[in-house]
């Protein structure tokens, strides 16, 4: 626009010879001057400073879909996603995007795995009725720290986890330990995870059948079998891990516990569950099941 060029170059030629030059009147320029900008232009000034909270409350993660969200549910906002993408490309504010993970599975060849009672049903009716479980590994200056995680197909909230310096059967053990004590389930739940050693171990096949806990194993060597762990995972490393060097195992062990505990569960949106949290998702189907049995 003229007017915008004489704005910026005024300083070095003078609005007089600029709107000369461009054939507008120097009268125009100040009534366009004075008259601000447009309402359109001030409400999306307001909103980028809103985008910019919901990102980095985010930790810098959240791209346009989450954030779309966000101020839809956060603040009652409701405009396009295109626009709120238009907003943040403007404020230079983007998500992070994933990448391929590498598996840890070590299979003996000794074991005997269980039957895939899941194959690929990643669904549930409710809370503590299928879990998931599987190992992934923080590299820091002290060597690698390992994650074992368990997580409810449900909410996809991670409900157990343990970390340690070793791949030890006590890793995974301990793992399916808080989540049994946090989430008491009832009989008959089912533990799926892959083919790894610790999982078709003597120790954590006894552990299960004392809590009356079915496990499941998926095929050899295939991610999809397990894909709502794997996701977990790719989240973890392209939102905190890829972002950050650790010097030692407790500052990986600190950094993985508020990620899990301070932001995931509690916070983090998750486009499988309608963009709700996995503690929110809970809280509600919580509260229908409250309405539905005073009903």
């Amino acid at each position: 626009m003229k007017y915008r060029l004489i704005d910026a170059e005024k300083t070095r030629y003078g609005v007089s010879l600029l709107a000369r030059v461009l054939g507008v009147s120097r009268q125009g320029y100040y009534v366009w001057k004075n008259r601000g900008p447009s309402a359109r232009a001030r409400q999306d000034e307001a909103l980028t400073d809103t985008i910019t909270k919901i990102h980095t409350r985010s930790r810098g993660t959240y791209g346009s879909p989450r954030v779309h969200a966000e101020l839809r549910h956060e603040f009652g906002v409701r405009i396009g996603r295109k626009r709120v993408a238009r907003l943040m490309r403007a404020a230079r504010l983007e998500g992070v995007h994933r990448r391929r993970r590498r598996g840890l599975t070590r299979r003996d060849p000794a074991a005997s795995p269980a039957e895939d009672l899941v194959k690929r049903d990643f669904t549930a009716a409710a809370p503590n009725r299928t879990w998931t479980a599987d190992i992934t590994y923080v590299p820091t200056g002290e060597g690698w720290l390992y994650l074992a995680v368990v997580l409810d197909v449900f909410s996809r909230r991670i409900v157990g986890w343990a970390m340690a310096d070793h791949m030890r059967t006590e890793l995974v053990i301990d793992a399916p330990e808080m989540a049994i004590w946090n989430r008491r389930p009832a009989p008959g739940l089912i533990h799926h995870s892959d083919q790894g050693s610790q999982y078709t171990s003597l120790s954590f096949s006894q552990r299960c059948r004392s809590a009356s806990i079915r496990t499941s194993t998926g095929t050899v060597a295939d991610c999809f079998d397990n894909a709502v762990t794997e996701s977990f995972f790719a989240t973890l490393e392209t939102e905190l891990l890829d972002r950050h060097h650790f010097a030692t195992r407790a500052h990986a062990k600190a950094a993985c516990f508020d990620f899990i505990e301070g932001f995931y569960n509690p916070r983090r949106r998750h486009s499988t569950l309608g963009m709700l949290s996995p503690a929110e998702y809970e809280r509600r189907h919580d509260a229908e099941q409250d309405r539905y049995a005073a009903a």
